[in-house]
């Protein structure tokens, strides 16, 4: 579930509210989970993967993961970044364009420290995507930090990334495709509206 606290009175802060709540509502199955867009200047590739936003504190979007994983050298090599959500429940997708950097060590500190003690020894245990020769591996590396109750603190190579948008689509799905596209862009510090064909 996502934590939301001080959201903006604007528009397409309200309107995504409105979606979320209904979404709850219409019991919508991973409800926080998002897909993420990022491109690598060096390699010249786009990527893109779920993760789940745990929080939504005013106007930062934030979700947690390896600061050496293959995602976290695309936001360093270009902060931009393109997130969806689909909520199937109410056909409702919603895109957003934003700017990413990592939180402070304070917050991820905190966000792990109340976090179940199984989830930061996988943080720990595991190097985001890198190579292994197999899953048993993967497990004896888990159950190996898990033993060790008192040396689960956060590593410094997991933490926190935020993102603020400046972008909103929501579309809304209808029969025979006659979709409602509403878009809300930022422009010298104002939410500019705008209606797209479907």
């Amino acid at each position: 579930m996502i934590e939301i606290n001080n959201l903006p009175e604007s528009k397409p802060y309200q309107l995504f509210l409105k979606y979320f709540n209904q979404a709850k509502s219409a019991k919508q199955e991973s409800i926080d989970a998002i897909v993420i867009s990022s491109f690598n200047k060096n390699t010249n590739e786009v990527e893109s993967r779920f993760v789940n936003i745990k929080y939504i504190l005013s106007e930062e979007w934030i979700f947690f993961s390896n600061y050496n994983s293959p995602k976290a050298r695309d936001f360093k090599s270009h902060n931009q970044i393109t997130v969806l959500f689909y909520w199937s429940s109410i056909n409702i997708q919603i895109r957003i364009k934003a700017t990413i950097k990592k939180t402070s060590a304070s917050f991820s500190n905190k966000h792990f420290n109340n976090r179940l003690i199984q989830k930061n020894a996988l943080s720990i245990s595991s190097m985001q995507s890198n190579e292994i020769e197999s899953h048993a591996k993967v497990i004896k590396n888990y159950e190996q930090v898990l033993k060790n109750n008192d040396l689960l603190e956060r590593p410094k190579y997991w933490g926190g990334y935020s993102f603020v948008p400046y972008y909103f689509e929501f579309w809304k799905g209808h029969k025979f495709r006659i979709n409602q596209r509403e878009v809300f862009a930022k422009k010298d510090g104002s939410w500019i509206h705008s209606k797209l064909q479907p």
